[in-house]
């Protein structure tokens, strides 16, 4: 439990408003995160890494004052306060009257493995994959366990004290044939504690890294040029987060950086396309029973039937338009602002089957995995570099691919989206979103889309 006092937090929080500010919040945090690293049977690197500290935030208008410190005893959360609250100058000192409420405890802490558990787990992800295939010459697995416990206070009143535990397994494996080696890579990331591990995970996530390196041996390369691109359902949904999503944005919306600026309520791309950014999806990454900002966790409708519905808001934004907040800021730790982020994006599902969708293209290419890519937020376009996947020809899966770079513009690319699956998957890889310096978990979802045209190269 944190060391203060409602009484207390009211004084801190009226201290940061002092000298002009309209708004203030304390945000504390005690984080745990051990991690582990287990490399042909050895435990290569083994971490325990505690944050512990309160950030405090006095908003007036779009200007922002912000300190944070690892001391969390009164005097040192009030200068905190102090200097948070003096960017704003003392032309309107008052006395703030505020009325806290009861904070809600959201959820209870949850279960972690020790260290020698996390290390017989860890064996036996490897011992799995020399099972499941003779070819596995190397395994590295890693696991990390995320417990954060916070509290939260506002001059609105919003108070919250929440446990947020998170708990994420990832296995990069080696494959030998023929003189031949491959590396393929699998992992998950949920909002569970020592729940998380069961028989079941772990070798769903074993297949699909060997299912992944098996697919390289046989891959091979085409030449480039533009074609229609089937997006597959689930982890095609980077695609979805990096190309759009952040264009969503409220903060950018803002400045006037996305693409997406003075676009709510027009029609930008085909009826049959509905997205939304989800906080209420349960153990999600994404997850968020309350924001870092004290707002509950809902469901954003972003396009509704191909109509720009809604931006992400964070207060500052929602404030900005006159529009209530839609739950989406977020922070690294307590050492960082809150800003407009996405939790859990997805398209909702269409009407078609996969397999008419990719029978209906006469020579083009099915996207399966992806790595890393650029995006320019403003312009948005994009590049994304495809691990695997398979050329399309007279409506078939012929030849497997791999290490093709995807090109195209993020609006561009929704208006040209023509058919859409009915089997919508989330995809619960270990995803870390990063966005001014900050990273925070996120995922990301889609089901089996056709793009028009792309440029594969």
């Amino acid at each position: 439990m944190f060391p203060l006092t409602s009484e207390q937090l009211n004084g801190i929080l009226a201290t940061a408003l002092m000298q002009g500010g309209e708004y203030a919040d304390i945000f504390i945090e005690d984080t745990r995160i051990s991690s582990m690293v287990l490399q042909d049977s050895k435990v290569s690197q083994a971490q325990q890494v505690c944050l512990y500290g309160a950030g405090i935030r006095a908003v007036k208008g779009t200007q922002t004052g912000y300190a944070y410190t690892m001391d969390l005893s009164e005097k040192a959360m009030l200068q905190a306060a102090r200097f948070a609250g003096s960017m704003f100058g003392c032309n309107s000192c008052r006395e703030a009257i505020l009325e806290t409420t009861k904070q809600l405890c959201t959820s209870n802490p949850a279960e972690t493995l020790s260290p020698d558990k996390v290390r017989q787990l860890l064996l036996l992800v490897e011992q799995k994959a020399h099972t499941l295939d003779a070819s596995v010459i190397k395994v590295k697995a890693y696991v990390s366990q995320r417990m954060q416990e916070v509290q939260f206070a506002s001059s609105d009143g919003t108070a919250f004290h929440d446990f947020r535990p998170r708990t994420s397994l990832s296995i990069s494996i080696v494959m030998e044939r023929n003189g031949q080696t491959q590396m393929g890579y699998a992992s998950r990331m949920l909002q569970m504690g020592a729940d998380f591990f069961s028989d079941a995970l772990i070798e769903e996530v074993v297949r699909e890294a060997i299912k992944q390196t098996d697919h390289l041996f046989s891959a091979s390369q085409i030449e480039g040029g533009e074609m229609p691109v089937v997006m597959a359902a689930g982890s095609s949904g980077i695609l979805l987060h990096e190309a759009i999503g952040h264009a969503f944005e409220a903060d950018f919306i803002r400045t006037g950086d996305s693409i997406f600026t003075g676009k709510l309520g027009q029609q930008i791309c085909n009826p049959s396309i509905s997205i939304v950014d989800d906080g209420t999806l349960p153990n999600d990454a994404g997850m968020l029973r309350y924001d870092d900002e004290g707002i509950p966790g809902q469901r954003t409708i972003l396009v509704e039937k191909g109509r720009l519905n809604s931006y992400l808001y964070d207060r500052i934004s929602a404030r900005h338009y006159g529009v209530e907040p839609t739950g989406n800021g977020r922070r690294e730790s307590f050492r960082c602002v809150p800003i407009p982020r996405m939790r859990s994006t997805y398209m909702l599902p269409g009407e078609a089957k996969e397999e008419d969708i990719i029978r209906s293209v006469k020579r083009g290419i099915y996207a399966q995995s992806f790595t890393n890519g650029q995006v320019q937020i403003g312009a948005g376009d994009f590049t994304f570099f495809m691990k695997t996947g398979y050329l399309i020809e007279d409506g078939k899966l012929t030849r497997p691919l791999r290490d093709l770079n995807i090109i195209g513009n993020g609006p561009e690319a929704l208006q040209r989206i023509s058919m859409v699956g009915d089997n919508l998957r989330i995809d619960h890889s270990a995803s870390m979103c990063g966005k001014e310096g900050q990273k925070v978990a996120v995922s990301q979802g889609l089901p089996t889309v056709l793009i028009d045209k792309l440029i594969v190269g």
